[in-house]
């Protein structure tokens, strides 16, 4: 019951009233990574994806989730993900946490040992990186040279806080070639988080607020750094089946959806790049190889670094256990496949566990922690920004 082909059936035993959304059925559907390798693996190309949210969508229409959860939806999907003071206050109490040295009194007496749960979402919590990206939204940053492209960057909303200095770095590497980059006002969360999580209304808000604020600006392409965001906003059409308008909109919007590798590797790369003597591995995130169908793009832009050895990943398609919220809803298995994924990491003798997700790069960060490996875990782009600073200047 816990397979692709077990949840489908009970999807459609559900469908057809065989049977009722119990304990036993939301559990089966809470309990699926959505990592969409099936997706990959299917030979009838079933939308395994389209499936699983729409099922838990449906969760929680007709489940009774726990007052504890639906206050946690109601703060977090519905206030703070959307909300950039609130995702600023959030991070700032993250940033005294380890400034002030709580982290390490906390971690040091072994304050949580008595409550594991707490304890691992605890080493989880992304750290904050002021100042935040937040300043940047509304700014054009011109390309460097002759300006051949232009395009708008998806800032997301926790990337904003945690990943302010991944946001710098891919409008540096874009500019580096030749791209105009805007950081357009109005937009906001993707609705990946919400989407997943089988929360569509909210998720339909934001993609709303993010077609009308990017649609009508020229743009050549909308870029995006994050995997699991940038599936979910190439599949905005899914979200209006049967509003023949904002239908429209979000197929026109979405065929200009491009992952920050993808874009890259589509265009003439500047190969004006430094060595970086430097032995990586490449952890391919589940929402880019299986959800965008992206594997070949990063592997490209590495291979162009100078002097980077490159060792391929075993098992790279499978999935680290990030898998949006399944490492804080589901920590013991996340733990398990992470646990796996760090193995294998080490076999290949990387000093450089190289993504393309914030999400996937917070997990392997913890992975690196806890297994004591002192591995530096970075995203594709951040790896071309450090060469194309190190480069002589012209």
């Amino acid at each position: 019951m816990d397979s692709p082909r077990g949840r489908i059936y009970q999807m459609a035993r559900v469908a057809d009233g065989s049977i009722e959304v119990n304990p036993d059925y939301v559990e089966h559907m809470d309990l699926c990574l959505a990592c969409r390798a099936c997706e990959t693996a299917c030979p009838s190309g079933v939308h395994y994806g389209k499936l699983i949210e729409a099922a838990r969508a449906q969760v929680r229409q007709h489940g009774k989730p726990s007052k504890v959860r639906r206050l946690t939806e109601w703060w977090l999907f519905g206030h703070v993900l959307r909300s950039p003071f609130l995702l600023s206050v959030a991070g700032w109490k993250l940033f005294l946490y380890r400034r002030l040295g709580l982290q390490w009194l906390v971690r040091a007496l072994g304050l949580l040992k008595a409550f594991p749960r707490l304890d691992a979402l605890e080493r989880l919590t992304p750290a904050s990186q002021p100042p935040f990206f937040f300043g940047k939204i509304g700014k054009v940053f011109p390309a460097h040279g002759r300006t051949k492209h232009h395009v708008a960057l998806l800032a997301g909303c926790i990337a904003n806080v945690s990943f302010a200095r991944l946001n710098e770095a891919t409008v540096r590497v874009l500019q580096r070639n030749g791209c105009e980059v805007t950081v357009p006002a109005g937009q906001g969360c993707c609705g990946a988080l919400h989407v997943h999580a089988g929360l569509r209304d909210m998720g339909r808000e934001q993609a709303r607020q993010n077609i009308e604020a990017l649609e009508n600006g020229g743009f050549d392409a909308f870029v995006t750094n994050a995997a699991g965001c940038g599936s979910v906003l190439k599949e905005y059409p899914e979200l209006f089946e049967g509003d023949e308008e904002w239908l429209a909109r979000a197929a026109t919007f979405s065929d200009k959806v491009k992952d920050v590798n993808e874009f890259l590797a589509s265009i003439d790369l500047n190969r004006e790049l430094a060595e970086i003597p430097v032995t990586v591995t490449y952890q391919d995130s589940c929402h880019l190889l299986h959800g965008q169908k992206v594997r070949d793009a990063p592997r490209v832009l590495l291979a162009a670094v100078p002097g980077l050895t490159f060792k391929e990943l075993p098992f790279s398609e499978i999935c680290c256990g990030s898998a949006g919220i399944y490492n804080v809803e589901h920590t013991d298995i996340s733990m398990d496949l992470l646990d796996d994924k760090m193995r294998m990491a080490q076999s290949t003798g990387a000093d450089t566990i190289v993504t393309a997700n914030p999400g996937c790069m917070l997990q392997l960060q913890a992975g690196v922690e806890r297994h004591k490996t002192g591995q530096r875990v970075l995203h594709v782009v951040e790896l071309l920004d450090e060469a194309y600073r190190r480069a002589p200047k012209a």
